[in-house]
């Protein structure tokens, strides 16, 4: 059965349900029962988790991020895949789901967790300098990397899947708390489907297809 509410968002929500309930039982402190209850909708509205269906197709490429498309741009990519990759950066606001999902079909090959700054998810160097945790993923055809980046606010990074797994375009990948920001190295040709300034939504817009 599907919660509406991501399953890491209860460690945060049950701690302020519970003072919300002993307060108003105990208390009576209007004040901070208001300041509680806001805190507490907040945290449900950012954990909140969509039922998303995933497009169907050949070689397709899924948003793992909802949010804006800061980066779009032909680059080396250097560390993992070592060739010439269209980068895909796609920044989360506070207000975005933050269920991330995964882009392509195929099989995890490695999981890369890297500790680092918390610069804004905004800035370029944020894809070098801050937490991040880089998945490699094999097609069948080609090699794609896609990257969970912490932000400015962000602190916690939770990946739910493993090295050697089979994954499927559109399925849970994991989440980022509270602003964040998602990359993708996609080497090869692909034909985008997506530009800059673009609002995607994770596991349902396509942003482009493997050639």
């Amino acid at each position: 059965m599907h919660s509406p509410i991501a399953k890491e968002g209860f460690f945060f929500i049950i701690p302020f349900v519970a003072a919300f309930v002993l307060l108003l039982i105990f208390s009576r402190n209007y004040v901070a029962l208001v300041i509680i209850f806001l805190i507490t909708f907040f945290l449900v509205f950012f954990f909140r988790d969509p039922v998303r269906i995933a497009p169907e197709g050949e070689n397709l490429i899924i948003a793992p991020a909802d949010g804006k498309i800061i980066k779009l741009e032909k680059i080396y990519e250097n560390r993992y895949l070592k060739e010439n990759v269209t980068k895909i950066s796609i920044f989360m606001s506070l207000f975005n789901v933050h269920v991330n999902r995964v882009p392509v079909t195929g099989t995890v090959e490695k999981i890369n967790y890297n500790k680092g700054k918390f610069i804004s998810a905004f800035k370029d160097k944020a894809s070098l300098d801050n937490e991040q945790n880089s998945i490699i993923i094999d097609t069948g055809r080609r090699k794609i990397v896609v990257k969970q980046i912490a932000g400015i606010i962000a602190r916690r990074i939770i990946c739910r899947i493993s090295e050697k797994q089979k994954v499927r375009a559109g399925e849970k990948l994991g989440l980022i708390c509270f602003g964040s920001r998602a990359d993708m190295f996609i080497p090869g040709e692909i034909e985008t489907k997506i530009r800059l300034g673009e609002t995607v939504k994770a596991g349902k817009t396509i942003i482009g297809v493997l050639k």
